[in-house]
């Protein structure tokens, strides 16, 4: 029975040469690599700088670092997102202030964000959810009328655009990151872009243990960090951008299949939802079970026991054990957050499978589904 896995990296020859010849020149930190893939990136995405660290969260805890977020701040965010969104908040000692998603497009809804400001509130953090930018133009006329900073977390949504203008140059900051299931991988790794050159030079500071440039191992100048990248990382790095059209093309044209595939079962399952204005590059498949006599998780179970592996996407931050103890939250508080987080589910999505392989993974998921529903 053939198998299909969540995710997995597209790797060629071309990025294991590069990493190779990292290895062979025997460099693999602070090397030549980490700057010629930063300025690769800035130049992608449309900024004057570009500062790579050594993760997503990395980066995202740097970005509240530069936008001098300081203990008792507010911050205000998503609570449909991975955790690291919203622990960086805690790292500076600030407090991140969720608002409820759009029930389409999962990203947070402009309408929810002046009922949540106060005088303790400093900023948006906007969160790019699954492969699409937020509604920039609404959230920045919000921001600018408010005096609010603006930092991105466009960790799963590289090269998307809202109104033709790439994510990752409406805030101050944005914080990019390559987990091998993202766009493109670097294996672990990140990156902050901006236009502000002191915003670069800080975080290229912080990550590596609060040196400035030049400085070596002579002082440091501030607190600092050992988040930067390694030159093995930022080698794949190199060439993976070099490739980033494609490798996103390719994505579209899977996720494609899948609606094509998915739509006739539309009394089932809800599929994704590309919101005006904006172009989607698919971090992952995501679709909600629309029946709530389907339990999802066994569901998942099923398919796995099929050979395809599915998983719960996004949990609800507010709800995870931690963020109910610390701040009292509980089931209710943001119920479209909640619905979402319950129902949706995450299918195989990764570049190489076929137009057969979609077909086979649909057909199970709608068989299982409708199984499950006449046995209930």
């Amino acid at each position: 029975m053939k198998k299909y896995p969540i995710a997995k990296p597209y790797i060629t020859k071309e990025d294991k040469k590069i990493v190779a010849d990292v290895l062979n020149s025997g460099n693999l930190s602070l090397g030549p690599k980490h700057k010629e893939f930063e300025e690769k990136f800035a130049q992608k995405i449309g900024t004057k700088y570009a500062c790579s660290v050594s993760s997503g969260t990395a980066g995202l805890h740097l970005a509240m670092i530069a936008a001098n977020i300081q203990p008792e701040d507010e911050v205000i965010t998503s609570p449909f997102s991975f955790v690291a969104s919203a622990n960086c908040v805690l790292y500076v000692e600030a407090k991140p202030i969720f608002i409820d998603i759009d029930p389409l497009t999962y990203n947070m809804d402009p309408n929810n964000i002046e009922q949540a400001i106060t005088p303790k509130t400093k900023a948006i953090l906007v969160v790019h959810i699954l492969g699409q930018a937020a509604d920039m133009n609404r959230i920045s006329k919000i921001a600018k009328k408010h005096n609010l900073k603006i930092i991105e977390d466009a960790c799963e949504s590289i090269d998307a655009e809202h109104n033709k203008r790439k994510v990752g140059t409406f805030g101050e900051s944005a914080v990019f990151a390559f987990y091998p299931n993202k766009q493109m991988t670097t294996g672990e790794g990140g990156m902050i872009t901006t236009n502000n050159k002191k915003i670069y030079k800080l975080c290229s500071s912080l990550k590596n243990q609060g040196r400035a440039e030049n400085m070596q191992w002579l002082d440091h100048e501030r607190l600092g960090y050992n988040y930067r990248m390694d030159e093995l990382s930022a080698a794949l790095g190199i060439t993976q951008i070099e490739k980033l059209d494609f490798l996103i093309n390719e994505r579209k044209k899977i996720a494609a299949l899948y609606t094509k595939r998915l739509l006739p079962y539309s009394d089932l399952v809800q599929v994704p939802t590309i919101g005006s204005g904006n172009s989607h590059t698919w971090f992952v498949y995501v679709v909600l079970l629309k029946s709530k006599k389907i339990k999802r998780d066994k569901l998942i179970t099923e398919l796995a026991r099929q050979g395809i592996s599915t998983k719960p996407y996004l949990p609800a931050i507010h709800l995870f054990s931690f963020y109910k103890k610390r701040f009292g939250y509980k089931k209710g508080d943001f119920p479209i957050t909640e619905k979402v987080s319950n129902s949706a589910i995450a299918l195989p999505f990764y570049i190489g499978l076929k137009e057969k392989d979609i077909n086979y993974i649909v057909n199970k998921l709608i068989q299982t589904i409708k199984s499950y529903a006449k046995s209930v």
